[in-house]
């Protein structure tokens, strides 16, 4: 099975003002993300807006996901589905599609147990021959896959990665003392990022890299080459929009990240609304002040050339 590494940034599912999918502007986004170097691409993440779009909708995000990656990094598709059955009914369906992996939520209509987690997972690494990354993130979910569980399953070949968001940083480590290198550890959480490197993460799982794309993964590769006085120049600029990945309308916050860099539509599925007053302005000034600093930072290096 594979050992995922690098940047796997998160990738929202682009839509029209009236709430349907662009998928040209999904594929142009997948297209520029690979251009700036990311190591896998992941849709239908939560961040994909996921739980509220139809299985017929899905497919249709897969396909076009498949044709845009066109091979060139690992195609992993999230799974988030609340009983067994439809889970690994969904994982054999996303397979038959074209996804090269899973990101596989927990159940998202009920707080497993730690027997009970374990069996969700091994059940649906048994329902597919894809490769799994588990999301983790019991602050959203209320199921928190921990050292003692994840060592539960290193005897599950296809469960190659975690994908780890509880928010404690001392998790990394925890997770290496339990499991070794058993499995690929990824952080989840934008402003972890750093600090996750040091302490040994194999990949990040971005939500900002859809807006920065070329500067998220320079700051991971200086990370991970040890060149610790650049990379923190470069987080200090970022952590501010970093932030915004933490909040509860990270969905809105990022597609508005896009839409200011790049262009992309900002529009969202209901429940979820545009932003508008104070929380837009808020977070408009945050991604404008990102881009000045960045801009800032990047004048004398092409002054110099």
């Amino acid at each position: 099975m594979a050992l995922w590494s690098g940047v796997f940034p998160a990738v929202t599912t682009k839509l029209r003002q009236d709430g349907s999918i662009d998928i040209e502007w999904t594929q142009r986004s997948i297209d520029r993300l690979i251009a700036s170097g990311v190591s896998g691409i992941i849709v239908l993440p939560m961040l994909g807006e996921n739980a509220s779009l139809a299985m017929e909708e899905r497919e249709t995000v897969i396909r076009a996901a498949k044709e845009a990656v066109a091979s060139r990094v690992p195609l992993l598709s999230g799974l988030a589905e609340v009983s067994t059955a439809a889970a690994a009914a969904s994982a054999r369906h996303y397979e038959k599609l074209g996804a090269q992996g899973l990101m596989a939520f927990p159940s998202i209509a009920y707080k497993s147990d730690p027997r009970e987690t374990v069996a969700w997972y091994k059940d649906l690494a048994a329902s597919c021959g894809l490769p799994i990354m588990i999301y983790n993130n019991p602050i959203a979910y209320g199921v928190d896959v921990t050292p003692p569980i994840l060592s539960q399953l290193a005897d599950t070949p296809s469960i190659v990665c975690i994908k780890e968001e509880c928010g404690d940083i001392r998790r990394v480590t925890d997770l290496y003392n339990a499991c070794g290198d058993r499995f690929s550890i990824f952080c989840g959480v934008d402003d972890l990022i750093l600090e996750s490197v040091a302490l040994g993460v194999t990949g990040w799982v971005s939500g900002m890299t859809n807006a920065w794309p070329e500067e998220c993964v320079a700051l991971f590769n200086l990370a991970r080459s040890g060149k610790y006085d650049e990379a923190r120049a470069l987080y200090r600029i970022m952590t501010p929009a970093f932030h915004l990945d933490t909040h509860v309308k990270l969905v809105q916050y990022i597609k508005m990240a896009e839409h200011l860099v790049y262009g992309a539509p900002e529009w969202v599925r209901k429940p979820r609304l545009p932003l508008e007053g104070a929380e837009r302005d808020f977070v408009v000034s945050v991604i404008r002040d990102t881009i000045a600093s960045l801009a800032a930072r990047a004048a004398p290096v092409r002054a110099a050339s």
